[in-house]
């Protein structure tokens, strides 16, 4: 991969738009890639050069925490559980400032929402950190197959949608005199699975494909007793007998949902649903269909090889059209930081922290999407009159502790041939070196990417 600094040229169309489409935005004197799509591709290549501190709780960690903040049921500010989320995401957001690979960071958070568990459920709060690295980060550039049975087994998913305590009404434990039979058959995860996750209401499965898969997922639960607690199928809860989804038979047992799983994480529904997520997050808010359907081919002939997937996305040509997409909260605030260099050298902490709180002042707090379907992806969503004089208002705040930068200089390095003239006169007449940050952060081409 062939780089060279950027004072040693202007930064092109293709640069502009590897770092800013498909990365998180440039930082000031950072290397541009000579030759964008072998940059993109090189990240796609090679193993994660994300290593986390082994500090970081694992999902046992977790667990047991919750556990015990179950048990010594602490006073409130005393939380045993909200330490291990904190630094979780402070640790996966301080990753963003400096990503070797930010492409694969971008579907790391991509497939992060798309597999959405949210700490709104309280028991995941613990854990949703330790989803992302151990059930998505490991995966986006592998097979969707083994991305979606790593999250279906995950703890995270199991608390959120509900399944950890979902019984088969046939089943041992759903007999009358079992302590457990009051909890019942459990859908939310096997509809949110169909629904969001897999073949999506265009393939056109009924009510009883979806009580099927819930049947089929009976079982699929959490071991928190456990001196390691984590996923445990429990045959006791599990509705025992054959079960017919999609027109498909599947047997009992665990093995069965892992074989429900495989045909649902295969199927052609599946392919153009993820294609269409994918040409939405990266390419428009309404893609053409020759663009999904380009993706949707490469996912059928590479039986969902995600690496391959990506990489065809950045050979689409619409994915090359400037400023056609607006920057989520998430989006906006690392490329504003990273176009002003912060936090600076000297700044010892870890930022991560600061980056949730800005987040949740702008209306995406850190894996708290209010409901399964995650953070949305188009501007309607985020363009609204309030919102705009949020993002105003934190671009005025920010631009305060950008010391000893000249802002016409971020302007060209930030957004190189995206920086509009009218922008470029605003900046020159602003009054002081704040506005002029405060104008570059607050214009339509820095909004958008």
């Amino acid at each position: 991969m062939s780089t060279q600094p950027a004072h040693k040229r202007g930064m092109d169309i293709a640069s502009a738009q590897a770092l800013i489409r498909f990365g998180l935005g440039p930082r000031p004197g950072e290397a541009l890639p000579t030759d964008p799509h072998r940059w993109l591709a090189a990240q796609l290549a090679g193993p994660d050069p994300v290593q986390f501190p082994d500090s970081l709780p694992t999902t046992a960690d977790g667990l047991i925490m919750l556990r015990e903040q179950r048990r010594l049921k602490p006073p409130p500010g005393g939380s045993l559980v909200e330490p291990l989320y904190r630094a979780d995401a402070a640790a996966q957001l301080a990753v963003l400032l400096n990503a070797q690979a930010p492409f694969r960071e971008r579907l790391v958070w991509f497939w992060a929402n798309h597999f959405t568990v949210s700490i709104r459920q309280g028991g995941v709060r613990p854990i949703a950190g330790a989803f992302v690295r151990e059930a998505i980060r490991p995966h986006v550039t592998g097979h969707f197959g083994d991305m979606l049975l790593a999250v279906m087994r995950h703890p995270a998913m199991l608390l959120y949608l509900d399944n950890a305590g979902s019984v088969g009404p046939d089943s041992p434990a759903g007999q009358p005199n079992d302590k457990h039979a009051r909890r019942g058959l459990n859908e939310n995860l096997a509809r949110e699975c169909l629904e969001l996750h897999t073949i999506s209401p265009a393939a056109g499965y009924s009510q009883a494909d979806v009580t099927a898969f819930a049947a089929i997922l009976t079982g699929w639960s959490i071991d928190q007793d456990a001196a390691q607690p984590g996923f445990v199928f429990r045959q006791r809860a599990h509705q025992p007998g054959d079960k017919l989804l999609m027109g498909r038979s599947f047997p009992e047992g665990e093995a069965g949902g892992v074989l429900a799983l495989d045909m649902l994480a295969s199927h052609p529904a599946t392919y153009r649903h993820l294609a269409q997520k994918l040409a939405v997050h990266f390419i428009a808010d309404q893609p053409t269909p020759s663009d999904v359907g380009a993706l949707t081919a490469v996912l059928q002939d590479t039986r969902g090889d995600l690496a391959a997937t990506s990489l065809a996305l950045t050979r689409l040509p619409a994915a090359w059209d400037p400023a056609t997409k607006f920057r989520t909260p998430l989006d906006y605030v690392v490329a504003g930081l990273r176009a002003l260099d912060l936090p600076p050298a000297a700044e010892p902490e870890v930022p991560g922290e600061k980056i949730a709180g800005m987040l949740r002042a702008l209306g995406q707090p850190v894996w708290e999407a209010p409901l399964p379907n995650g953070w949305p992806d188009r501007a309607a969503d985020w363009a609204a009159p309030e919102a705009m004089l949020a993002r105003i208002d934190w671009s005025y705040r920010i631009s305060g502790r950008a010391n000893g930068v000249e802002p016409m200089q971020i302007a060209h390095a930030s957004l190189g041939p995206m920086l509009r003239p009218q922008t470029v006169a605003q900046i020159g007449g602003a009054g002081d070196r704040r506005d002029a940050l405060t104008l570059l952060l607050s214009s339509p081409e820095f909004q958008r990417r």
